[in-house]
């Protein structure tokens, strides 16, 4: 089994952002792969799901982002899922909308959700997926992340959540080393 976890923040006014892309992914996971109800667990919700054959857990921590780590944790540790068997889906302002990153492991940079993770993973060496959501002027880093793509980033923002989907997939059905190689040069902004 699988765990993927989407990053994000309950509540309404938070549905559309960029910090929310992680939510947003693992949404689109499940609608494309027989995704039943969501339901409350693990301080979160979670949707089984078979992707390829493989089995699979979306989990959207309904922690906070920052206060990500315990809903990822209790997962883990209740589904004896090794760390590898972990792929978080966060947005990142270091990379330019239009652009995914997977990597096996590495620091938060400057992600609080993943610096939560770490912290109650103990390691920082488990799979992410980092969607771009281009970065913000200095001084607006708050309202950057909690702003709402618009105009023609929507669309593009639409499409990286779809294409960040196939990824997560292919992680789930191939592994990581497949996965990077498929989607880490992808610039969506460019087709």
């Amino acid at each position: 089994m699988k765990l993927v976890v989407g990053l994000g923040n309950p509540g309404r006014q938070y549905m559309q952002t960029r910090h929310n892309i992680g939510f947003r992914v693992v949404e689109q996971i499940a609608s494309t792969n027989g995704g039943g109800t969501w339901a409350a667990r693990f301080e979160g919700l979670v949707c089984d799901v078979r992707i390829g054959g493989e089995k699979a857990l979306l989990l959207k921590p309904m922690t906070y982002m920052n206060r990500s780590g315990r809903s990822v944790r209790e997962g883990l540790d209740f589904y004896k899922i090794e760390v590898s068997g972990v792929l978080v889906i966060c947005d990142d302002v270091n990379l330019d909308l239009g652009k995914l990153r997977l990597r096996s492991g590495g620091s938060a940079g400057g992600n609080n959700g993943l610096k939560d993770i770490i912290l109650h993973l103990g390691t920082e060496e488990f799979p992410r997926l980092r969607v771009g959501v281009g970065g913000a002027r200095p001084g607006e880093m708050v309202d950057h992340v909690l702003g709402e793509f618009r105009g023609s980033d929507k669309d593009l923002a639409e499409n990286c959540v779809i294409e960040a989907g196939r990824a997560a997939e292919r992680w789930c059905q191939e592994g990581l080393a497949v996965a990077m190689n498929e989607f880490n040069g992808i610039d969506l902004s460019k087709e």
